[in-house]
C-alpha cells in the first residue's frame, strides 16, 4: 500500500478469494486501513453488519504518507485482479 515498489503485486493476491475470506490492504507504517479488519471481525463476531466504532484507536502517527494516485493505482489493480478467474494451482508462484 505505501510502497512504490511491491513485493507482493495484486495479481498474486489469491488466498482470500480461493478461501472464500475477506481481504483488506493495510499498512501499520501509514495507519492506512488499520481498522478494517477488525471492524470486520467485531462485525461477524456480533452478528451486526451495522456495528461500528465509536472511538478511533490510539495509534503512532504514520511513519510515511500515502501516494492518493500510487493508492488508487493500486485499488484498481486489485480490482482487477478480484475479477480474473482463480488459477487452478499455485505453482506459478514458485519460481
Amino acid at each position: 500500500v505505501d510502497v512504490k515498489n511491491r513485493q507482493v503485486k495484486a495479481k498474486q493476491v489469491t488466498f482470500h478469494r480461493k478461501k472464500n475470506q475477506q481481504y483488506y490492504e493495510i499498512s501499520t507504517k501509514s495507519n492506512h486501513n488499520f481498522e478494517k479488519p477488525f471492524l470486520y471481525l467485531a462485525r461477524k463476531v456480533a452478528g451486526d453488519p451495522n456495528l461500528h466504532f465509536v472511538e478511533a484507536v490510539a495509534l503512532k502517527p504514520p511513519e510515511v504518507t500515502i501516494d492518493m494516485a500510487t493508492q488508487q493505482q493500486h485499488e484498481g489493480e486489485l480490482a482487477a485482479a478480484a475479477a480474473q478467474p482463480l488459477p487452478d494451482d499455485d505453482d506459478y508462484l514458485i519460481e
